[in-house]
């Protein structure tokens, strides 16, 4: 058994990570009976190691959450995590091509500001060069 500093220096995280996952529910640990400290096993290590994993391929802590819960009941989780990761791809390719059209309009703005002075706020306009954004 160990304590937070010791589950976090063998799992390659900050104390404050396993504060917080023990808060949110991903990890529990036991209690000493002596002095009522947290105390975690090495099952607590795996467990860490499959967040850190899981998250590397972005899934959300409420998603692991919810693929623990699922092998917790004795199901296996495999389907809910392709599904997950399948919606995951798709969001990432549409916001991809939001980042990309953005990328386009700010060079656009940048050659077409090359052109222009720089100009002073004037009660009418903050900064012109935003402000004519709308035309690029």
């Amino acid at each position: 058994m160990m304590k937070v500093r010791e589950l976090a220096l063998r799992s390659g995280v900050l104390d404050h990570v396993v504060r917080y996952y023990t808060r949110i529910g991903l990890l529990k640990p036991a209690r000493s009976p002596r002095n009522r400290y947290k105390q975690y096993s090495d099952s607590d290590v795996l467990r860490l190691h499959f967040i850190r994993q899981a998250k590397s391929l972005g899934y959300t802590l409420s998603e692991i959450a919810r693929i623990f819960k699922e092998a917790s009941r004795g199901k296996s989780p495999c389907p809910m995590v392709r599904q997950i990761i399948e919606h995951r791809i798709e969001e990432n390719g549409r916001r991809l091509n939001e980042l990309a059209a953005l990328q386009k309009r700010m060079k656009r703005a940048l050659v077409e500001w090359a052109k222009l002075p720089d100009g002073m706020p004037d009660g009418e306009s903050v900064c012109y060069l935003i402000e004519s954004a709308a035309h690029v």
